[in-house]
């Protein structure tokens, strides 16, 4: 009974690893993709026009 216990507890703990990782990879994410969106918007606006 002992061993399945620690297995359980085992697997919740890399799982809420694995999930606590992802979280702030994906915060990560957001961040580079709004720093992104700046810069394409700042090309976009001082881009030369040759008219």
């Amino acid at each position: 009974m002992n061993s399945i216990l620690y297995l359980i507890a085992s697997i919740l703990v890399i799982t809420w690893a694995i999930g606590f990782f992802f979280m702030a990879i994906g915060g990560l994410i957001h961040i580079l993709l709004i720093i992104a969106l700046i810069t394409i918007v700042l090309g976009l606006i001082r881009r030369p026009t040759a008219i």
